[in-house]
């Protein structure tokens, strides 16, 4: 049995309530792990230690290039470790562990790319107007940062945040989901053998409705990172009020994937099911909102029925396995009320809707990759994200109605169009309200270019040179090397 503890000013730490949570492995409801569970005095307690290890400066006050090297350090320990760390995420979560073992290639490289950012800004100088002067402005870290993480890609989300927060000299209180934090308890382990400086890494474990509520309200906290839904990332943004700090959100999509008549049909259906059926279709930037032109529509509606039934559903730890449960019982029973509901709207059910009847998948919250047809723009299992092995299919016509209908959304994360004719990819890749917009491909992302959405898909970015720039604060210095009288006040005329 897993025992996890919190990591305040340099140690491993109880709550101070004594509360403890049991950790579930969505594959079959067996406890995995018992961990601490903390409370809004343990934040308090973690945001203390954060700010007083800046207020020193022993961190920001850290060269750059050696903030980088003892990231870069990290990021060799993740590789050391990526089986274990895999194996975590797996039992925590759910997913296949080749998918977990992609996302530890993907966070080493996060650090790395980081670690290499750290020194490269040396500020920019700025032409004055002013006559014996310089002007130049500089990147500063933005002092204490409150990072909340999902439950869907634990540690790969967290590392979004903890990269370049610590690249730019800042201080973390980090908080993983409650019911996934195996993964965050490990990665800070490996971040106290690399030696940071007591206070400068932070963990605590527990509910949002506490932890988290005391990061968002904290007047010592000076921006906080949140990923996960709507609601709460609005009640966040209240709460930050209160100091006025900065806030970064990721607050999902209803991702449309947008197939054209003249699209390669073969890997358009094959990305189709890619873009939905990875870790049970847990992922913001699904493409669960299928839109098809007329005249392939049939025919690839039913390759994609063919192709869903063969889905292999069962432990993320055999091999034979290709899409796992989802995350807990009360999220299985939110994706099967949205699909029960599709049929009242007008929506046909063509495979899928329900639980598996194998029985060695009977304690799992598993349900079967499902297609729903005949659906149209205003159904709210079109408008909500479902968050689950479920596609929608729409029907369109002509390119300029299914650009409005992708654009009639509250969200704007992510879209992706398939179609051979370049003059189209000019006119919808720009007409697209959304983020990142993919073409002839679904669900790409890589460190180098920058994530985030439109409209209620958040605000900020992740990612990038701007992911770095996010956890900064920018300042002008200003120097008049030949001051000079002006002689306005108190002096006759």
């Amino acid at each position: 049995m897993i025992q996890g503890k919190m990591f305040i000013n340099g140690e491993w730490v109880s709550a101070l309530s004594g509360a403890e949570r049991k950790i579930i492995n969505p594959f079959d409801s067996s406890v995995i792990a018992v961990v601490a569970e903390g409370g809004r005095e343990d934040s308090a307690r973690a945001i203390a230690a954060a700010r007083q290890a800046f207020d020193s400066g022993e961190w920001s006050g850290t060269s750059a290039s050696e903030r980088g090297r003892m990231i870069f350090k990290l990021a060799d320990l993740i590789e050391r470790d990526r089986e274990e760390l895999a194996c975590l995420e797996s039992l925590d979560t759910g997913k296949t562990v080749e998918e977990s073992r992609w996302d530890m290639d993907d966070i080493a490289g996060i650090f790395r790319y980081y670690a290499g950012l750290a020194d490269k800004d040396g500020g920019e100088v700025i032409a004055s107007p002013v006559q014996n002067s310089t002007s130049i402005v500089v990147r500063e870290p933005v002092g204490v940062c409150g990072q909340i993480s999902p439950w869907n890609y634990p540690l790969l989300q967290a590392a979004w945040k903890m990269a370049p927060a610590l690249a730019a000299g800042n201080t973390i209180v980090m908080k993983p989901s409650e019911i996934t934090p195996l993964t965050a308890i490990k990665t800070t382990e490996l971040a106290e053998e690399v030696g940071f400086p007591k206070g400068v890494v932070n963990l605590v474990l527990g509910a949002g409705t506490e932890v988290g509520a005391e990061l968002a309200e904290s007047v010592d906290v000076d921006l906080i990172s949140f990923t996960g839904g709507i609601a709460t990332g609005k009640t966040i943004m209240r709460a930050a009020a209160g100091n006025v700090k900065k806030v970064a959100l990721e607050l999902g999509g209803k991702n449309p994937n947008i197939i054209f008549d003249d699209a390669d049909f073969n890997v358009a259906v094959d990305y189709a099911l890619n873009a939905v059926f990875f870790h049970a279709g847990q992922i913001c930037s699904a493409g669960a909102r299928l839109m098809v032109q007329d005249g392939i529509h049939e025919r690839f509606v039913e390759e994609l029925r063919k192709r869903i039934e063969a889905i292999v559903v069962g432990n993320g730890f055999d091999k034979k396995t290709q899409m796992g449960p989802l995350i807990s019982a009360e999220h299985l029973s939110k994706v099967e009320k949205y699909v029960e509901m599709a049929p009242s709207e007008g929506a046909k059910l063509l495979t899928g809707g329900k639980r598996p009847s194998d029985p060695s998948l009977k304690n799992g919250f598993f349900f079967e990759p499902t297609l729903l047809t005949e659906c149209t723009h205003e159904m709210k299992i079109v408008q909500e994200e479902v968050f689950g092995p479920v596609i929608t299919v729409e029907r369109f016509h002509t390119e300029e109605e299914v650009v409005r209908w992708a654009n009639d959304t509250v969200y704007g994360l992510s879209a992706g169009f398939w179609t051979r004719d370049p003059d189209r990819i000019e006119r919808v890749s720009k007409a697209l309200r959304f983020g990142t917009v993919w073409i002839n491909d679904f669900n790409v992302y890589f460190v180098q270019a920058p994530w985030g959405g439109y409209k209620q898909s958040g605000m900020g970015r992740e990612l990038g040179h701007i992911g770095l720039e996010e956890y900064t604060e920018v300042k002008h210095i200003f120097r008049n090397h030949a001051p000079e009288p002006f002689n306005w006040f108190g002096t006759s005329s």
